[in-house]
């Protein structure tokens, strides 16, 4: 009966053909390729002979066997040689109930096909109308600026206001990884997006326990609920997070869906993805996280706001404890290992993001709108540094007091530290002004630049002399800060003090304009009051320039007069040099090699803070006019770092000066940039290492009005000049009811004269250089007075009780 049947299938195989269509041909088909006869076949009435050697055999011409082949088919089949031998009934029975059954279950086999093949034809249909995943939707992350090794100074939140910071299985602890496969999806990288084995484990524990023993969601199904922001607990759901499962696993690879899972997977409140929780929740980024942080970490996905560490630090311990169960189970981590990580609490509150360079981060967002990383010069490290100190230093400075820092790499012009105030979020000190853009006077700053124009022209040395006594220029008239005057001195001696009287004679040697389109030609853009004429007092600080210049200049004297742009955008600096942007800056030099080593050889001498070693920072400090800023500025031979102390509102601050307000801020700054200083460069060829009496007879002593066209003869005349009060005194009045009159005093210009305070006209004789003036109360006052001709004298002066 065997062989019979293998024949049947042949013969029907070979005949059949398939014009029918539809689920019930199909079925029809199969039914009858799997019928076969279970009894003899009905002959033809006729003649019957034997088989026998080389004759023919008739056949059943109803047969679907060729003819001879049914009878020698018998033959073989048949205990009887030959002849119609009648069947009995009991078998004729057995062999009806056996084709039944076999037809029943050919059928069902049949039919069991049908439906799988119209299940999955059906479940192609619904994959094929799905839309695709909105993957757009979830590459929108957190805007985040990296430093210099791409470790996190500042992110900000989404446009919904969640923290998602990019993130991708390369970022993460790895333990962390095998704890989440685990507990989550054990054959995560054997699937298709559908574990049929977990859902069938599933199916039979319902069926058994009567309720939900384990679930059968994978990574990608709770991927693609993420994706979708739906979590339906329907099965019409759960289908639906399947095929949106599968269509995932068609279109990306499995390392692009962990990575989807990794950046969206919830964690409480507004914080999603597992870096975003590690920083929130750790402190930390998550490529190197505890065993416990991890476990916690895979728990709060599955009930995010119930485990909250933050609001629920019971139900967090307890998940958490049940992934480290599993985690040993599995084989991940060992028992000892869990039982450390039971002992470890849970974080209590969350953590505030990193805010490190908030003013020059923020500033970059608003400059690259779309750009979603950010990537700075900064060195994190140095950058955490240096705002503890500026931090520090306003405590003691005073509560109105703010910093502002900058530290670069002059070599490179990069930014390694930028500090705009020294708390972002202090109202009391406007700290989320950003002071290293703020345009203030430089105060003694300008100096070594003076002086360096001079040794570049050739008509001063460090070690030239020079006259410091009371001078006047046309109608202005320098004073040394102290109101003392040394007399003769060299120019080492004048930088290396500050001394105001010999930096306006260079400079009025020089002209105010030179100095100005030096500093322009350097990159500069300085700033004049009322757009007016540059004038001798620019030496002085008479002019606006901001921080982040000052830190150009020096960076410039440290590479020996070579201009430095300063970049704080990774990569810049590369490319300038790929570009040859750099050999086109050299044309913009400050000053030359010469000159500008023989100043920095006078600010290496400069007096040290108290506490600090002088001789391996050369540096320069600076007080603007009316105690409103102190600067300090310096550098040794990789960095430079500029420091800027006052109030951002512009108002004066009695006793407030580089030396002591900005300088140890300085000192310290080196310190924690780096415990070990550079050296400073060597002398360049040409330099002229003398002392001053084996100068040429022209460097010996700096004379005025030396060179021609200077304009030395308009100063001759008898200027216009206030000689009470003096410029930046202090004058007592007398409290009670009334403060005593101020007297006023001119000397020169023509007459009549007009008084000011403060910008506004007072009552005064028309044709006497005297007046009297009643002063309000104690404060800061400016005093103006105008000639004839239009020459105008000012002062500033401090009135006390």
């Amino acid at each position: 009966m065997e062989v019979q049947v293998a024949v049947l299938l042949v013969g029907r195989s070979r005949t059949a053909n398939g014009h029918k269509s539809g689920l019930r041909q199909l079925v029809s088909l199969l039914a009858k390729r799997l019928t076969f006869p279970l009894s003899s076949p009905r002959r033809r009435p006729g003649p019957s002979r034997v088989e026998g050697a080389g004759s023919e055999s008739t056949g059943d011409p109803t047969s679907p066997l060729p003819n001879g082949e049914h009878s020698a088919l018998i033959s073989r089949t048949s205990p009887h040689a030959s002849g119609d031998v009648p069947a009995r009934p009991a078998v004729a029975r057995s062999r009806a109930a056996g084709g039944r059954w076999l037809r029943r279950a050919a059928f069902v086999a049949a039919a069991s096909f049908a439906l799988g093949f119209a299940a999955w034809a059906g479940f192609e249909a619904a994959l094929s109308s799905l839309p695709p995943p909105p993957l757009a939707a979830a590459g929108e992350v957190s805007v985040t600026v990296v430093d210099r090794q791409d470790r996190l100074l500042r992110a900000f939140t989404t446009a919904d206001g969640r923290w998602r910071l990019p993130a991708t299985s390369k970022d993460v602890d790895q333990r962390y990884l095998a704890m989440l496969f685990a507990f989550e999806d054990g054959r995560f990288y054997e699937h298709g997006g559908v574990d049929v084995l977990a859902l069938g484990r599933a199916a039979l524990q319902f069926a058994t326990h009567g309720r939900i023993v384990s679930g059968a969601s994978t990574l990608t199904m709770q991927t693609a609920r993420l994706l979708d922001q739906r979590h339906e607990r329907t099965l019409a759901g759960k289908t639906a997070q399947m095929l949106r499962a599968v269509q995932l696993e068609r279109q990306l690879s499995k390392s692009e869906i962990l990575d989807l899972y990794l950046r969206l997977a919830p964690f409480g409140g507004n914080i999603e993805g597992a870096r975003a929780a590690a920083l929130a929740y750790f402190g930390k980024e998550p490529n190197r996280l505890s065993v416990a942080q991890a476990a916690l970490l895979v728990a709060l996905p599955q009930s995010p706001e119930a485990r909250r560490p933050d609001r629920s630090a019971g139900n967090a311990r307890r998940a958490r404890d049940r992934v480290l169960d599993r985690a040993v189970e599995a084989g991940v981590i060992t028992r000892p290992e869990a039982e450390r990580a039971r002992a470890e609490s849970v974080p209590a509150s969350r953590r505030e993001f990193p805010m490190l360079a908030p003013h020059l981060a923020e500033a970059e967002v608003a400059a690259f709108p779309k750009r979603a990383v950010h990537r700075l010069t900064i060195d994190r490290d140095k950058q955490a540094a240096i705002e503890a100190l500026l931090a520090e230093r306003a405590e003691l400075l005073g509560d109105r007091l703010s910093a502002a820092l900058l530290a670069v790499d002059h070599t490179t012009g990069e930014i390694i530290a930028h500090v705009g105030s020294p708390g972002y979020l202090d109202a009391d000190r406007f700290g989320s002004i950003d002071m290293t853009g703020a345009l203030r006077s430089p105060g003694s700053t300008l100096k070594p630049v003076v002086y360096g124009l001079g040794f570049e022209r050739g008509i001063a040395h460090p070690e030239t002399l020079i006259e410091d006594r009371p001078s006047r220029f046309g109608s202005y008239r320098p004073e040394n800060f102290d109101e003392t005057y040394r007399g003769t001195v060299t120019i080492r001696d004048a930088l290396g003090s500050s001394l105001n009287v010999p930096a306006v004679r260079v400079l009025d040697e020089l002209g105010p304009d030179l100095l100005i389109g030096r500093l322009r030609r350097a990159g500069l853009e300085p700033v004049l009051p009322d757009a007016a004429r540059p004038s001798l007092a620019i030496a002085l600080g008479g002019l606006g320039l901001t921080l982040h210049d000052l830190t150009s200049l020096y960076a410039s004297l440290a590479q020996g007069g070579r201009h430095v742009e300063l970049s704080h955008r990774l990569g810049e600096s590369a490319q300038k040099r790929l570009s040859g942007k750099i050999a086109s800056d050299q044309q913009k030099s400050l000053l030359s090699p010469v000159a500008a080593w023989y100043i920095t050889d006078i600010l290496k001498d400069a007096p040290a803070p108290a506490d600090a070693r002088s001789g391996r920072i050369a540096y320069k400090t600076g007080t603007s006019y009316g105690y409103r800023d102190a600067f300090a500025i310096g550098y040794d031979g990789r960095h430079t770092i500029a420091v800027w102390v006052g109030r951002p509102d512009g108002a004066s601050t009695p006793g407030l000066v580089g030396r002591t307000a900005a300088a140890p801020i300085l000192f310290d700054a080196f310190a924690r940039l780096s415990v070990k200083r550079e050296p400073l460069p060597q002398a360049p060829p040409g330099t002229l290492r003398v002392s001053g009496a084996d100068l040429p007879p022209n460097l010996k002593r700096f004379a005025r009005f030396a060179s021609v066209g200077n304009g030395g003869a308009e100063f001759r005349r008898d200027p216009l000049a206030i000689s009470f009060p003096p410029d930046r005194s202090e004058v007592e009045i007398l409290g009670g009811t009334a403060a005593d009159p101020l007297p006023l005093k001119a000397e020169g210009g023509a007459l009549p004269l007009t008084w000011l305070i403060d910008g506004k006209p007072i009552s005064s004789p028309p044709h006497r250089r005297d007046t009297q003036w009643q002063p309000g109360g104690p404060g800061f006052v400016k005093v103006s007075v105008i000639d004839a001709e239009g020459r105008v004298d000012r002062v500033t002066v401090r009135l006390r009780d």
